[in-house]
């Protein structure tokens, strides 16, 4: 004979905390409705303009060659940028800084060839191609071309400086990051 298994209650015992009195339930808030952005004719993220920093190192030309694909596949034109700081050297004498406005001019000039070269050898016909020299604090007058310019992405090279140079260089790539209004793509060292 079989033996007869009565069913048991099986109480759930809540622990002190969760036994109070719910007063009222807190309402979920409601979510967000997300209106897609209309998509620009021929780019789908509407990147018409890239503007590429140069400061003729390796890295800075490997930053320019990060930016060719995103230039082909959006259709977009390529802008470089090189930045001539300007040249200023302690005097002696109590007389103060001297400036010496003819180097800058040897710089910007050199500067205008190299990166008219540089379009020719790595871009040539293939892309919608300038450049721009400036002078002035380098991370000011790439954000000032961006804004003047209208561009939508910057592809700047990190010089992976650590330690002491950091501390006393800073980071041109950081300051763009930091304060661009647009989008910007930073190329690590190799």
């Amino acid at each position: 004979m079989k033996r007869k298994v009565s069913p048991r209650t099986v109480h759930h015992v809540r622990p002190p905390a969760a036994r109070r009195r719910r007063t009222s339930r807190p309402s979920r808030p409601s979510r967000p409705t997300i209106h897609p952005l209309p998509k620009p004719e021929g780019a789908a993220f509407g990147i018409h303009a890239i503007l590429v920093p140069i400061d003729f190192s390796v890295h800075s030309k490997n930053a320019l060659k990060h930016a060719l694909p995103f230039a082909e596949k959006f259709k977009a034109s390529i802008r470089l940028i090189y930045v001539v700081e300007p040249t200023v050297y302690p005097a002696d004498l109590g007389f103060g800084q001297v400036v010496l406005p003819g180097v800058e001019d040897e710089l910007r000039e050199k500067g205008g060839e190299e990166l008219h070269g540089l379009i020719e050898r790595e871009i040539g016909g293939r892309l919608a191609a300038s450049y721009t020299v400036r002078t002035g604090n380098p991370y000011q007058e790439i954000l000032r071309e961006a804004e003047d310019r209208g561009v939508d992405l910057i592809v700047v090279a990190a010089h992976g400086h650590s330690g002491m140079e950091h501390m006393l260089f800073g980071s041109t790539a950081d300051r763009i990051v930091r304060h661009a209004h647009c989008a910007v793509l930073t190329v690590r060292p190799e």
